[in-house]
């Protein structure tokens, strides 16, 4: 029996789904300033307002982005954000102020605070999803944006210091898939120190993977989807992501990831 406590904004959290199929009218712009607002009331390090996202809106900008994500419903999306990491506006600030942006002692193009605005941008990201269920929209959040990152830098003019996180489509659902079976609690959730052994780690393990396997996704309604294990096994010799690397455009951005 549960024990979960429920209340509006549990129960939206529980029933999130990610929605790849929208009903074509537009949102309000009262929806839109309302989901804005809502990002940017999200948890910020050190309140350096480290993130920026850009409202696409052109058609064309839509198809070559849906095109970049091998996914044809980004193009059809009524509301579609790119979030990214920025500290190019703050480099600006800084500049103003005389820091000197190109010298050593600028500290917002290293490691940590390219971390942490990723962070911030993601959590942004994620109180705006969690507004528009709220709201009765759909989402589904585009890591298939970064399948390449110089053409997504290139085609939304991102400038030095700031880096692609992710994307998120929302609108009007068109579509009611099963919500995705969850890891047991005891996979992921561990007190006071990682478990001891891989063996206790993993002993919710045979249970998830049946019930993973018995979830259909809309995407591919003949088939069961694979086991949770087989995913993971499959993707840890996946040698495409070799090429979605983040060191190399994170550099030509002017990050310096190695401090």
């Amino acid at each position: 029996m549960s024990n979960i406590l429920h209340n509006a904004t549990v129960d939206t959290l529980l029933e999130r789904r990610s929605i790849r199929k929208f009903k074509p009218k537009p949102l309000p712009d009262d929806v839109v300033e309302t989901l804005e607002t809502v990002a940017q009331h999200a948890a910020s390090s050190q309140f350096l307002n480290d993130w920026s996202a850009i409202r696409i809106t052109d058609v064309a900008i839509k198809k070559r982005l849906a095109e970049i994500a091998g996914q044809p419903y980004v193009a059809t999306a009524p509301l579609l954000y790119v979030f990214v990491l920025d500290e190019h506006r703050n480099a600006a600030i800084a500049a103003r102020k005389g820091v000197e942006v190109a010298s050593d002692a600028f500290t917002l193009n290293g490691s940590y605070r390219y971390t942490q605005a990723q962070n911030d941008a993601v959590l942004a990201l994620h109180a705006m999803e969690t507004a528009a269920y709220s709201l009765g929209l759909g989402c589904v959040i585009l890591g298939s944006l970064l399948n390449d990152v110089p053409a997504l830098i290139d085609l939304l003019n991102l400038p030095e210091y700031t880096y692609p996180v992710l994307g998120i489509a929302i609108g009007k659902p068109d579509q009611e898939p099963a919500i995705k079976p969850r890891m047991p609690r005891s996979m992921q959730f561990f007190e006071n120190e990682y478990p001891s052994s891989d063996e206790k780690l993993l002993s919710g393990l045979d249970s998830f993977d049946a019930e993973v396997h018995k979830y259909y996704d809309l995407r591919d309604t003949e088939r069961p989807v694979d086991a949770f294990s087989d995913q993971v096994a499959a993707n840890s010799t996946d040698e495409s992501v070799n090429a979605k690397a983040v060191a190399t455009p994170a550099k030509k951005q002017g990050f310096r990831l190695e401090r």
